[in-house]
């Protein structure tokens, strides 16, 4: 099915709204200062953080239920202002209890709605480029903390965290409106003009059900492969600000520019992988990806100053940004595309058990080694090690059923 639409227009609204949702992204540039604003733990902080991203499974699956049903612009419009007025809101908070319901609860949700929304219908928008299409949409998200980490930082330095969680979620309350005008959805078997599917592609085409999903062992060895590789991402996005001041002797400024560099580097590497995978193949491209991962944090644990911490900051950004934009298209081409809202929505409960542990692991490690995150970085190049295992089972399976 052939038909003209400015798919363009649509990845380029899409991406402006997870430049808005991936702010959490930046979120350890306001854990600090918002303890000290409070009284509050950094545990009590964190817990918020990981509400936010540990939910994400619940609108996954139900934005992508009602994307796969039509419901495209609703979906990414409803989480999209959900976000943007968590965000808001939580300037506002007077307990742990209202940032876990601002924060954690409503942002959570609504990233999850837009995310599930925008990046389903941005692959179904682009069949001959789902690569590029994932690395584009993914990276927005991954570039929104270089945007709001500087303007948050000197936002708080002026007046406080509370301060500039509303005038950030105000504007991006303005953003997210005015970019759902432009979500169009993906019409049913769409074609962009002038292309023809390879002849591999056309016959092997395969839509499975959630149901069908479940019942592969491709599935289990997907979804573990997922956590993994988000788990050591997670850690850093969380912690970045912190391990920089404590490890490396850097101010909040600097720290604040690192989270920026990190940002860069995620939302640089979901283009760049996503770019990669679709020349050399996923698994070959997350073969790279683990191995990067491991030898990056290495570098944290043993190399010292400023230079060791952004060589851990760069690898590790990029890394993780491959993680994200390769994961979308794995997804659909062992599934199809007609219930990858769901079907991806499912596999994302494995980066939502990263975000659950992968926080409180470096919080709980740090806190009992006087600030030193070096026994974190060992468990996550552990579990790097072990996605480079479950990788080559991968590329077995895949090999055999291809016969």
């Amino acid at each position: 099915m052939e038909q003209s639409l400015n798919r363009w227009q649509v990845i380029a609204a899409s991406t402006a709204i997870l430049l808005c949702t991936g702010a959490v992204y930046a979120f350890s540039v306001f854990a600090g200062p918002l303890s000290a604003q409070t009284g509050w733990s950094m545990s009590q902080i964190m817990l918020a953080f990981t509400i936010n991203s540990a939910i994400g499974p619940i609108p996954m699956i139900l934005g992508g239920y009602l994307t796969d049903k039509g419901y495209v612009k609703w979906t990414i419009a409803l989480g999209a202002c959900c976000f943007a007025l968590g965000f808001f809101l939580t300037g506002f908070v007077t307990s742990p209890a209202m940032l876990y319901l601002t924060y954690g609860l409503l942002a959570g949700l609504g990233q999850g709605f837009a995310y599930s929304g925008c990046l389903s219908n941005t692959l179904r928008l682009f069949p001959d480029r789902r690569g590029l299409a994932s690395g584009i949409i993914t990276g927005g998200m991954g570039f929104a903390a270089v945007i709001v980490s500087p303007i948050a930082n000197s936002l708080i330095q002026s007046h406080d965290a509370k301060f500039a969680f509303r005038i950030i979620g105000l504007v991006y309350i303005i953003v997210v409106v005015l970019a759902s005008f432009f979500i169009k959805p993906a019409p049913a078997g769409y074609k962009p003009a002038g292309w023809n599917p390879p002849a591999q592609s056309r016959t092997a085409a395969v839509n499975k059900t959630w149901q069908q999903m479940l019942a592969t062992p491709l599935f289990y060895i997907i979804i573990s492969m997922f956590f993994v590789g988000a788990f050591s991402g997670l850690m850093i996005a969380s912690q970045a600000s912190s391990i920089g001041q404590s490890m490396f002797g850097l101010s909040a400024a600097t720290a604040a520019l690192y989270v920026s560099l990190y940002s860069i580097c995620n939302s640089s590497g979901r283009f760049i992988w996503g770019t990669v995978s679709d020349k050399i193949g996923r698994a070959k491209t997350l073969l790279i990806i683990f191995t990067v991962v491991a030898l990056s944090l290495l570098a944290l644990t043993v190399l010292s100053g400023q230079g060791g911490f952004a060589v851990g900051i760069i690898g590790l950004g990029i890394c993780f940004g491959g993680v994200m934009g390769v994961f979308p298209s794995i997804v659909m081409e062992n599934y199809g595309p007609a219930n990858q809202g769901v079907n991806y929505g499912i596999v994302f409960t494995g980066y939502s058990l990263a975000a659950f542990f992968a926080p409180r692991v470096a919080v709980q490690m740090a806190a009992s080694n006087q600030g030193d995150y070096s026994n974190a970085f060992y468990v996550a190049i552990a579990l790097a090690v072990i996605g480079l295992m479950l990788n080559l089972v991968y590329m077995s399976f895949t090999k055999k059923s291809s016969r």
